[in-house]
């Protein structure tokens, strides 16, 4: 009879030769059908996502902005210019963050990545999505996803926001928390519905389980979700972590839809 030692090693091995024929698999994969760009299929011959023209198609956000919402301005109107957003309707949470503009290629890449099962693309978002939440890594804080329903999240598969949360967590070191806030009623998809229906279609929709409220005493929280549209969402979801005790709370999505510019998703 062998011994455990001996058993262990022969996992190991077997573990260590099912790796290598999975990458001998790819390798042949690949050969074969040649990975192409998530936004137009145009064949890649590296590990890249996009191919360089959508790539470059794809509009990063950067100053000049608005300090609260992150809405790009044409013009620098200076550091503390809030967008006529901010200032009609003040945010519940700090500040707001995107990496890009909604437009075709980003929500090409948003759409393949939530409905899709393209669940590899959270890497590439998250990676932009870092660097443009750069300010909100210093303080610390929490990383939370916007939480889907039980029933969709079945669906699904998969959460995309907690998909691209754990990723912000690889790249900055920060502890996330995926079961913080729970979705306990079924909402429709926000898709199609006004400003105003989409905050009357989450009001209520969320809270914090009372189980892990003690993590967030006083703690800032870094908000995680795909695309911000109106923000109603992160609106409904900074109230709850407000009211059960979170500190500052930022918002830190891949898009951004700028009203005017594209139509609302």
């Amino acid at each position: 009879m062998e011994s455990g030692e001996g058993e262990v090693k022969d996992i190991g091995l077997i573990t260590l030769l099912g790796r290598g024929l999975t990458g001998l698999g790819r390798t042949v994969l690949d050969q074969l059908y040649p990975p192409g760009c998530a936004a137009c299929a145009a064949p890649l011959t590296g590990s890249d996502v996009l191919c360089p023209a959508c790539f470059g198609d794809l509009r990063q956000i950067s100053a000049p902005f608005c300090p609260v919402l992150g809405i790009p301005f044409e013009t620098d109107l200076g550091s503390e210019t809030r967008s006529a957003e901010a200032l009609a309707d003040p945010p519940p949470f700090a500040r707001a963050r995107a990496a890009v503009r909604y437009g075709t290629v980003a929500g090409t890449l948003v759409s393949r990545f939530k409905y899709g099962d393209r669940p590899e693309l959270a890497r590439f978002c998250a990676g932009l999505m870092a660097r443009a939440g750069r300010e909100f890594w210093d303080a610390g804080p929490l990383i939370v996803p916007v939480p889907l329903h039980a029933s969709r999240l079945r669906l699904r598969r998969y959460n995309q926001s907690m998909l691209l949360a754990r990723e912000l967590g690889r790249l900055t070191g920060l502890g996330v928390d995926p079961h913080l806030v729970i979705r306990h009623k079924r909402t429709r998809q926000q898709v199609g519905l006004s400003g105003d229906g989409r905050l009357r279609n989450v009001q209520g929709a969320f809270s914090v389980h009372n189980l892990f409220m003690e993590r967030l005493q006083g703690r800032p929280v870094v908000l995680v979700d795909d695309v911000y549209t109106t923000g109603a969402t992160v609106k409904a979801v900074t109230r709850v972590l407000r009211r059960a005790g979170a500190g500052e709370v930022n918002v830190l999505t891949f898009a951004r839809v700028v009203i005017g510019e594209e139509l609302p998703i």
